[in-house]
């Protein structure tokens, strides 16, 4: 006498979708997202229609040069650099504290709050990337170069007034932004080379 085989009951799939979607919702709902704040820059006023743009004249010592190329790939004053690397290099270039006639020209300031100081008050940092450089290699350089100037500025609170400079009073504050004034000027993206999906 043979076996009888059992039928299995098949699973009734008909609410799946009504699980599937719920799920999809609840994801929706909880997860976060990152929102990108962007770059906080302020631009300066258009010229007057009657006006023309000056040329003004930077001397070579005065100019931080940093290129981020296709391939994200730092040049910093003509020579290959991680980084890492960037933000000391550029703290040594603003402060230019041995005075060396390769840095920035050094003259002395009355500045409200702190008397004669000797400052870069001519230096530019000029950051240049490539078309293709991705966003977040643009972002990275960028914070890098701010964090240079925020590190020079707390460093200077430090040791004029014993506080961080986040401590100081917006007066002070005002003082020690114009012994290192951020100046970062970026330009427009260009081609700097540097190879990116088969081409040049």
């Amino acid at each position: 006498m043979g076996k009888s085989k059992r039928k299995i009951k098949e699973i009734n799939s008909s609410s799946m979708a009504d699980i599937s979607f719920l799920l999809l919702i609840f994801f929706l709902v909880t997860t976060s997202m990152n929102v990108s704040t962007g770059l906080q820059r302020r631009l300066p006023p258009p010229l007057p229609p009657d006006q023309k743009p000056q040329d003004i004249d930077i001397k070579k010592r005065n100019i931080f040069v940093v290129k981020v190329n296709s391939m994200n790939q730092l040049l910093v004053q003509g020579q290959e650099m991680s980084v890492r690397d960037l933000r000391e290099k550029a703290k040594e270039f603003i402060k230019n504290e041995a005075n060396d006639p390769n840095l920035p020209e050094k003259v002395t300031v009355d500045i409200p709050n702190l008397g004669n100081v000797e400052i870069t008050k001519d230096h530019v940092i000029s950051l240049q990337n490539d078309v293709d450089t991705q966003y977040q290699a643009y972002i990275e350089v960028q914070n890098e170069l701010v964090g240079a100037y925020n590190e020079l500025r707390n460093e200077f609170a430090q040791e004029r007034f014993g506080k961080k400079y986040d401590e100081l009073d917006p007066e002070l504050q005002k003082a020690v932004q114009d012994v290192y004034p951020q100046k970062i000027s970026e330009a427009e993206p260009k081609n700097y080379g540097g190879v990116k999906d088969g081409k040049n």
